[in-house]
């Protein structure tokens, strides 16, 4: 197993990539062949949808912000994920450990606590991996086996056991399938490579609400292992017993709220986006679209679960699902309007994007950004 970092502190890091892919699931059965097959496809798939989606989107990428595109399994969406998590929670940890306090006693606990808490998150990423067909990676540091971008990370993930996992279970065509998920992913990829000031931007949007914690550590962690608890089976009532409350819910404050309204706007935005032109481009490249869609939405409605469900409402996922809809019908509405170019304005910068409210009500947004100047 590769390190991803030092493993004292509020979380074991090695632990929990350790304990992920002990606890992880094994993909479906596909022979040596079919497996290489598939990843080969896909890697085909994700470059002609670079010139699928900058074509429809009329986004012009920089080199310089170029980030590359790999396959993995489920393991290595966990040392991924592992490692990205590290990365970006690191200013919130450190705030933690100096609100522990420095004492003997405190650094055993602390320790301890570590290991727990590394079990605790392996635990839950064991059962995401077996979910997610494709990440952008917008803040990934590089690693020996999993390289990122040159100019602060970002890398894009197609996790190849899911898509064959997922393509049988809808039955639909592979090869249809397989580009239609690339296409959504290679979005992502595209918005950060077109638009260089939007990893920052983001960046420096979570940092701020991580900032503004102001949480005993203890009781975030708690959350955790609620988590922990219900994918165990722990906690079988853990829908009724949270009132609905995520992990990310927990840890507001009045600022923290401004922080998550434009957070929210901002993904919404881009995984709208994404769905948009998934579906724009489909038509034209993938015969089956129509299928596969209609296929795709009820899975994504129903979910696996009521412990699927439990955990996503935990977890925030939920949340994750009305941003889909949420945000392509944002941008559906302003394509009709303005026309692909004036929905690009949307990029011009941080004071471009649509608020919370904008997402709700597009034609605020319009108003906004495209009024004329008086005369």
């Amino acid at each position: 197993m590769t390190s991803i970092g030092a493993s004292t502190g509020m979380v074991d890091w090695n632990l929990a990539v350790a304990t992920a892919t002990r606890l992880v699931r094994p993909g479906p059965e596909v022979s040596r062949d079919e497996a290489r097959a598939v990843v080969a496809e896909l890697r085909r798939h994700a470059k002609s949808s670079e010139e699928h989606v900058r074509g429809f989107t009329r986004m012009t990428t920089d080199e310089a912000h170029d980030t590359p595109v790999l396959v993995v399994d489920r393991p290595g969406w966990i040392r991924a994920n592992v490692a990205g998590f590290r990365e970006l929670l690191k200013p919130l940890l450190e705030k933690m450990e100096e609100r522990r306090g420095g004492s003997a006693g405190n650094a055993v606990l602390g320790a301890v606590g570590g290991k727990v808490t590394g079990v605790e998150l392996g635990m839950l990423l064991s059962f995401l991996s077996s979910r997610v067909l494709g990440q952008y990676e917008t803040f990934a540091p590089a690693t020996r086996e999993l390289p990122a971008g040159a100019n602060g990370g970002g890398r894009l993930l197609l996790v190849a056991p899911n898509i064959v996992h997922v393509e049988r279970e809808l039955d639909v065509q592979p090869h249809d399938f397989r580009l239609w998920v690339t296409l959504h992913e290679e979005t992502h990829r595209t918005q950060f490579t077109a638009v260089p000031w939007l990893r920052d931007h983001l960046e420096g949007e979570i940092q701020s609400f991580l900032a503004e914690t102001d949480v005993d550590p203890m009781t975030v962690l708690e959350r955790v292992r609620e988590a922990a608890q219900t994918l165990a089976g722990g906690r079988p009532e853990a829908e009724e017993d949270d009132g609905g409350r995520s992990l990310v819910e927990l840890v507001q404050t009045p600022a923290q709220r401004e922080v998550l309204g434009r957070l929210t706007a901002v993904m919404s935005l881009l995984e709208g986006h994404a769905d948009y032109v998934m579906d724009g481009v489909g038509p034209a490249v993938v015969p089956s679209v129509g299928e596969i869609r209609e296929k795709f939405q009820q899975r994504r409605a129903k979910g696996a679960s009521r412990l699927d469900m439990a955990l996503r409402r935990l977890l925030g996922l939920d949340a994750k699902l009305r941003q889909y809809r949420d945000g392509e019908r944002f941008v559906r509405a302003v394509v009709d309007e303005c026309g692909m170019d004036g929905f690009n304005r949307v990029w011009t910068s941080p004071n471009t994007l649509p608020t919370k409210s904008e997402i709700a009500k597009p034609a605020d947004w319009i108003a906004r950004v495209h009024r004329k100047p008086e005369a």
